[in-house]
């Protein structure tokens, strides 16, 4: 429910209920009074016992939010609204002199009412459930289709980009050019680049991918840009391998790794130097040195904002971009699946 039109049907519940509880009621204590007093005290239990189940509700569904949570949250709220719908009246009793003091110290009095209590709590607290479940599923399904879209543009966007005239061009040209000086280099850079291309068919309906996989993707792909670049391009890597078994969207580093090239100058008076490393445990970064080409196209930021976007379906993280004077940096977080059982994707 959204929080208005919750508190509208909350409301509208409570001056219904109350009127069911109106003739349900047949205290001795108040025989005498007149039939609107009678519904205006019920409406005043049911609003008490209605917010007050309310709030049990939303404080353990903001504590324990999460599907997989689902029992240890039902039984806390239930075991709470037991003892809520027990003694959350007491004072009203004791306000319209329902009961006396002596009275509400008695078992029996505080059994009483609790047939038709727990029928009513435990309508409205199912009625609370099944719709927060119904909500969580329709974010999980919103969630899948983002991803799915996302992953549809990301492949369409790397495909072009791999398999673009320009970039064949190129890799034909340097293939040719190595043939007649190194035949043995001709065969490597042939087979790092089917690996390039199998690496993208194979995992281009995965939504994560171990570190180690992209790494070994993303040298494949370095390997035929040295190719291209022999003394203008350097990479180093950092990895800790404790750290290899966690994951990242697939191709990532390769479109940073792509917008490093694009964006920035390649050339024997200016060597561009490429860093991937992990920080903190928590992110991968590349870092390049910066700088910039003198004319470039308009850059449409698309590399970019695809993994940014990527990152937000995946549990609303981001990345970090810092640019200093001379280096440019994006760290994109790592994602431990152990930790991420939640994250219902497919």
């Amino acid at each position: 429910m959204g929080k208005l039109k919750e508190v509208h049907v909350r409301w509208i519940g409570i001056f219904l209920v109350a009127v069911l509880a109106t003739s349900n009621d047949g205290d001795d204590h108040m025989a005498d009074e007149p039939l609107w007093f009678h519904y205006f005290v019920s409406l005043c239990f049911t609003a008490v016992y209605w917010n007050g189940a309310w709030a049990i509700i939303y404080f353990f569904r903001r504590k324990f939010p999460e599907i997989s949570n689902t029992k240890r949250r039902i039984s806390l709220t239930g075991l709470s609204m037991i003892i809520w719908m027990s003694i959350g009246g007491i004072p009203l009793k004791l306000i319209f002199d329902v009961v006396s003091w002596k009275e509400v110290m008695t078992l029996q009095e505080h059994l009483r009412y609790i047939p038709f209590n727990f029928v009513i709590a435990a309508v409205v607290s199912l009625s609370y459930e099944v719709f927060y479940f119904f909500e969580k599923w329709k974010d999980q399904f919103r969630l899948y289709e983002q991803l799915k879209n996302q992953q549809i543009r990301t492949q369409y966007e790397v495909l072009q980009n791999q398999m673009s005239p320009h970039f064949l061009f190129n890799s034909l040209n340097t293939l040719t050019s190595i043939i007649p000086e190194n035949a043995d280099a001709a065969v490597a850079f042939a087979e790092k680049l089917s690996e390039v291309y199998r690496y993208i068919l194979q995992n281009k309906d995965r939504e994560l991918v171990s570190l180690k996989e992209e790494l070994y993707f993303v040298e494949s792909y370095l390997f035929l840009l040295r190719m291209r670049y022999p003394d203008n391009l350097s990479f180093h890597f950092n990895m800790d391998k404790k750290y290899l078994g966690l994951t990242i969207p697939p191709l990532t580093l390769q479109m940073l790794v792509e917008n490093a090239i694009k964006h920035n100058v390649v050339s024997k008076a200016k060597p561009l130097h490429i860093d991937i490393y992990i920080d903190n445990g928590k992110s991968v970064v590349v870092k390049n040195n910066l700088q910039p080409k003198g004319s470039l196209e308009k850059s449409t930021k698309t590399g970019l904002e695809n993994i940014r976007k990527r990152y937000s379906i995946l549990g609303n993280r981001k990345i970090d971009v810092i640019t200093s004077a001379s280096n440019y940096m994006v760290a994109v977080p790592l994602i431990d699946l152990l930790e991420e059982k939640d994250l219902q994707l497919a």
